[in-house]
């Protein structure tokens, strides 16, 4: 498993980010390396009054925002969620392989893409959910902006060449008729 184009040649899709997660946190408990794991540092911008506790917001899950609990191993498939760097393929969507990290550094491979083989230097950025009428309050979650990706949702794969692809539909996904 430590071949990167072994790994990076294989994903499954899923319908759903719960049944992605579920599948993430298995393979990477089942995955070779020293481990790192990250916490974001999240704030309610519009909170003055403090009715939403650090605890609430660390709970939060919000499409097209990076976990608050981030697990990553040596070798491990990651994948952007934000457009950094166009011009230097850092868009939303790249997959990369893991290198190494440090405290507030993830060093990084592209491996799909016209940048293939281009290192880079991932840092934590603030990053905000797009929907402004998704909470009461403004969430500013800074943390790396990127998922495990072992698993993606079947969106996430839109216009991607994956060569192996499983389906994980633990769920009926088709209707009658």
């Amino acid at each position: 498993m430590s071949e990167s184009d072994y790994i990076i040649s294989r994903a499954i899709l899923s319908t759903k980010n719960d049944s992605v997660d579920e599948i993430n946190d298995y393979l990477i408990d089942r995955f070779h390396g020293e481990e790192r794991i990250y916490y974001s540092i999240d704030e309610a911008i519009d909170d003055k009054n403090g009715f939403y506790p650090l605890e609430f917001l660390n709970s939060l899950i919000v499409s097209g925002l990076p976990p608050h609990y981030l697990r990553v191993k040596v070798g491990c498939p990651i994948i952007l969620l934000q457009n950094i760097d166009p011009a230097n393929g850092l868009c939303n969507g790249t997959r990369l392989i893991c290198k190494s990290f440090q405290q507030n550094v993830i060093d990084a491979k592209i491996v799909v893409g016209q940048h293939v083989g281009k290192s880079i230097f991932l840092p934590k950025l603030p990053l905000s959910p797009s929907d402004d009428d998704l909470f009461p309050f403004k969430l500013k979650r800074k943390q790396f902006p990127i998922r495990l990706c072992f698993a993606m949702t079947i969106n996430k794969a839109q216009g991607q060449t994956i060569p192996n692809v499983g389906i994980y539909l633990p769920d009926p996904v088709f209707s009658h008729g």
